[in-house]
């Protein structure tokens, strides 16, 4: 595996349910980041989240389709994350969508991690990239 680091900028936009029926306890975001470091581009997203009536415990589920460089290989790929929160202790998985990547990342694998540190944004990725068969 190789790893790649960085710090992103994320904004993250809530949308209108798409009609009254919808609980609004689930709510939808679309995603709009900027990578920096290692990995140098954009991503767009969808998610959906739901809070709890207990402080601290929540939920996610998020899509987004990353464009840009990865350690200097052009392409893109698709991040799936699920995350959740039991009163304040977050468990998060961040992972490639398999056979999601294009371009010089063709067979991209990995995970990523996500850590905010007085407000900053950053990124660890572990990755491999396989070999055309």
């Amino acid at each position: 595996m190789t790893r790649a680091v960085g710090t992103f900028d994320v904004k993250v936009s809530p949308q209108a349910p798409d009609d009254k029926s919808e609980d609004p306890a689930i709510g939808r975001m679309v995603l709009d980041k900027q990578f920096h470091g290692d990995l140098e581009g954009a991503s767009k997203g969808q998610m959906l989240a739901a809070g709890t009536a207990v402080s601290g415990s929540a939920g996610y589920v998020a899509l987004e389709q990353v464009t840009g460089t990865l350690r200097g290989r052009a392409g893109a790929f698709v991040l799936q994350h699920s995350g959740t929160m039991a009163r304040g202790t977050l468990q998060l998985t961040i992972a490639v969508v398999p056979d999601s990547g294009s371009g010089e990342l063709t067979g991209l694998a990995g995970a990523m991690a996500i850590n905010i540190v007085d407000g900053k944004h950053f990124y660890d990725f572990e990755y491999a990239i396989a070999e055309a068969p």
